[in-house]
């Protein structure tokens, strides 16, 4: 009794931690609003690109760019963002960079030459380039006509013009051109890639259409994040206050079950809403994340299904036979599987990532 008393004591002050907006579960946060410490780490990481107060303006993703790495999310990770099996990417970052046009007029008749430019700066000194792509429509069909497109790298006062090549099988109408060998060796300015979008308008003599402009290539950066771990915003001893969020969140079952009859030690579901902490606009996918979590008593003779270590084998009978001041093991983690998460950047970019660790996938007593 004086155990379940002291337990009791101790989670309610560990409570008085915990934001209200996580204590409940059922509150939901203003919208915009972010948590000042989220209880989860991806939260905490994802929150070091959320958008801010002061000037992140780029609304919600649409269009063709959009659609194109909704496909890539859905070849790579499942509806919860759990990289599927046999489908890598063959790496854990993808990010999508939109050109900003620039020059005159782009059609002259039946030609259209719009320059382009690619911004590469800001990139992070974890990730490393393994290989770029410009992605673009070969053709668009129009109603008396259609466009014949390819690209060109704009010439320099070091390099003459150069017409890009596409991969040999264009995938669902898209075409690929390989220009990692240019971004390796520098092109134009330092940090930008500078192309010439070609199209010409075929059809029949005497057939008009509009001037539909084609829509503007994209470049895609097939990185390798090196970065060990999360970056956190908060310090060390937040840490604490973040592992408490679970308890706070289903603080009635666990009093209940310190009160009766103990449950094994087991996964937990702990789903989270994007939409709920108003991420939804610029969190693409996916729309739920559920990290799960372990709780629940050890048994007394650990099963092998547990995995536990021979040191909570040990652990278990010192408390048992020896000195019950030893603690119980505890019931933890003890494989993860990574997440997936397609979101916009604060420059309107989008960016595929996977983030290791963050789903618990069975538990042990350690």
């Amino acid at each position: 009794m004086a155990l379940l008393h002291s337990l009791t004591s101790l989670l309610l002050l560990l409570l008085l931690a915990v934001p209200l907006s996580w204590a409940a579960d059922q509150t939901l946060l203003p919208p915009g609003s972010l948590p000042a410490i989220p209880p989860l780490p991806l939260l905490q990481a994802l929150q070091v690109r959320a958008p801010g107060s002061q000037g992140w303006q780029a609304g919600p993703a649409s269009g063709q760019p959009l659609r194109y790495m909704l496909n890539l999310y859905r070849h790579a990770a499942d509806r919860e963002g759990r990289p599927r099996h046999g489908r890598s990417l063959g790496t854990n970052t993808v990010r999508l960079v939109q050109a900003s046009s620039h020059g005159g007029p782009p059609w002259a008749g039946r030609w259209y030459v719009q320059p382009l430019t690619y911004h590469l700066e800001g990139q992070s000194e974890t990730e490393h380039l393994l290989r770029a792509t410009v992605v673009y429509l070969p053709s668009l069909t129009l109603a008396r006509s259609h466009l014949l497109c390819t690209l060109e790298l704009a010439a320099t006062s070091e390099a003459p013009r150069v017409l890009l090549s596409p991969a040999a099988h264009p995938r669902h109408g898209w075409a690929e051109a390989d220009v990692t060998p240019y971004l390796v060796q520098g092109n134009g300015s330092a940090g930008s890639l500078v192309l010439q979008h070609v199209c010409v308008r075929a059809g029949r003599v005497g057939g008009s259409d509009a001037l539909v402009a084609p829509s503007h290539p994209f470049l895609l950066l097939y990185l390798n994040d090196t970065q060990t771990g999360l970056t956190l915003p908060v310090t060390e001893p937040h840490r604490h206050r973040r592992d408490t969020g679970t308890l706070a969140h289903d603080l009635p079952g666990y009093l209940w079950e310190q009160g009766g009859e103990k449950s094994d030690c087991s996964l937990r579901s702990f789903p989270v809403s994007f939409a709920q902490l108003g991420w939804d606009h610029w969190i693409i996918a996916p729309h739920r994340y559920n990290p799960r979590y372990c709780k629940g008593a050890c048994p007394h003779l650990l099963r092998y299904d547990y995995h536990a270590p021979n040191h909570a084998v040990v652990q278990s009978f010192v408390h048992q036979l020896v000195d019950a001041n030893v603690p119980w093991p505890s019931c933890v983690p003890y494989r993860y599987s990574p997440i997936s998460v397609l979101m916009i950047e604060r420059d309107g970019g989008i960016l595929y990532k996977e983030y290791e660790n963050m789903i618990a996938e069975s538990c042990t007593c350690r």
